[in-house]
């Protein structure tokens, strides 16, 4: 039988939910494409992440035994010279001078410089350290913004031998303290709070960024979005300075809601998501946000997709200044992981590929809805019942592995022997599971 499918190899980029676009996140998005050839959205993901890096880690969010601070890493994607991913970044710059003025105080670090090392990492917010007989106070201040306009560095970095930034950028995912990766150097770096921008190109990033990187919860701790201009425009327009003005004392308000300069009290605010919220996320939680998109690479880069839009939750929560996730912060969080998928399937997943992905997992749900109607059926029962002899040995194979190997697995494998008056081996049975059940 002919395995081949009927494969259009043309498909748009990741269309943006406008739902993304909530709250003051949306607002500076907007207010940043007016006028100008940046994409909105990707103005609105630098934002939040600047904001998830100056609130701090005075607010958290409990679940099970993890407390959740709302840190985010960023990867706008986008082709040289139509990303406008400097651009993207030059309204929050402007917002930050602006809330400089008004508070210093609640601004965080930013560097901008590159980063080369863990030991380099670790200096720009250490605990203090001898030098000869000079003691070097500790920087206080743990916030620490990282702009890499050219992520390529970073990968670069980490293709060196012995080089461990990598595994130091997602210990500060996790706020893991920082400690020397060496015994001669004595730096540290406890309760991190690193948030990350990062810019590059879809051919740099699918050529430097290894397999290691991409399973090892490297990659998957970065919000990836493709985002490029959004239209072309000879002569844009900056905003206008008492438009940033006005932005940025909405910015300071949430950050002395928060408390943002209290470096030294932190988990003092606890948040909650609100009944509805909490139903709402477990919904999602048991359907998108664990489903497996039938690709073992874009499933392993999907991993944090749940503890992201939890993240998310909470800084569009504290831009409401309120402690408590609404269903409303839920779905623009929701809206922000689905066009992060679009965006990983987009760039690591050719058209040709995901049309077989698609092609499976279509197969797939077949399979469930016929399983679910009769129990059970046999390799025989489902190729002539449920396929009706139109797909190949290799289609139902694959369709088979994947419905085993999700996590729980949605089908089991039972044997039953035949009559003793009947030769042959067992039969072999496709069983449906319940959900959380086991074999």
């Amino acid at each position: 039988m002919d395995d081949s499918i009927d494969i259009d190899v043309h498909r748009n980029p990741p269309q943006p939910d406008p739902a993304c676009l909530y709250g003051l996140v949306g607002e500076i998005g907007r207010v940043g494409g007016e006028e100008t050839e940046t994409n909105p959205y990707a103005i609105a993901a630098n934002f939040m992440t600047y904001l998830s890096c100056a609130i701090g880690r005075g607010v958290y969010l409990p679940i099970g035994n993890t407390w959740h601070h709302p840190r985010l890493f960023l990867l706008h994607i986008g082709r040289s010279g139509r990303g406008r991913k400097g651009d993207a970044l030059s309204l929050v710059l402007r917002l930050d001078q602006a809330l400089r003025e008004i508070e210093p105080t609640l601004a965080p670090q930013i560097h901008r410089g590159g980063l080369s090392s863990r030991e380099g990492l670790v200096a720009l917010m250490h605990d203090g350290y001898q030098q000869g007989k000079n003691e070097v106070p500790p920087i206080e201040d743990k916030r620490l913004w990282v702009v890499e306009s050219e992520f390529a560095n970073v990968l670069h970095q980490g293709r060196r031998e012995g080089n461990t930034l990598s595994a130091a950028l997602r210990d500060c995912w996790d706020g893991v303290c920082l400690k020397p990766a060496t015994k001669s150097n004595r730096l540290y770096a406890s309760h991190p709070h690193v948030c990350l921008s990062g810019a590059i190109s879809p051919s740099e990033l699918t050529s430097l960024m290894n397999s290691r990187e991409l399973t090892n919860g490297f990659a998957n701790r970065f919000m990836m979005i493709w985002a490029e201009r959004s239209r072309i425009l000879p002569f844009p327009k900056a905003t206008s300075q008492s438009v940033v003005d006005d932005l940025a004392q909405r910015v300071c308000q949430i950050l002395q809601f928060v408390g943002a300069d209290n470096h030294e009290r932190r988990d003092r605010i606890r948040m909650e998501l609100a009944p509805q919220a909490h139903w709402l996320y477990s919904h999602l939680y048991r359907a998108e946000l664990s489903d497996d998109p039938g690709s073992e690479l874009i499933s392993a880069m999907l991993e944090r997709r749940a503890p992201m839009l939890l993240r998310m939750g909470m800084i569009f929560a504290l831009s409401d200044l309120q402690t408590q996730i609404n269903v409303t912060h839920i779905e623009a969080a929701a809206a922000w992981i689905r066009y992060a998928m679009e965006s990983v399937r987009y760039v690591f997943v050719s058209a040709t590929d995901e049309a077989k992905m698609s092609h499976a997992l279509h197969l797939a749900q077949r399979l469930l809805s016929y399983l679910q109607a009769h129990g059970k059926a046999s390799r025989s029962e489902i190729s002539s019942d449920c396929f009706k002899g139109k797909s190949s040995k290799s289609q139902i194979d694959s369709c088979l592995d994947y419905l085993l190997s999700t996590t729980p697995p949605k089908i089991c494998v039972e044997w039953q022997q035949r009559p003793t008056d009947a030769p042959g081996s067992p039969t072999r049975f496709y069983r449906l599971l319940a959900l959380g059940a086991s074999t």
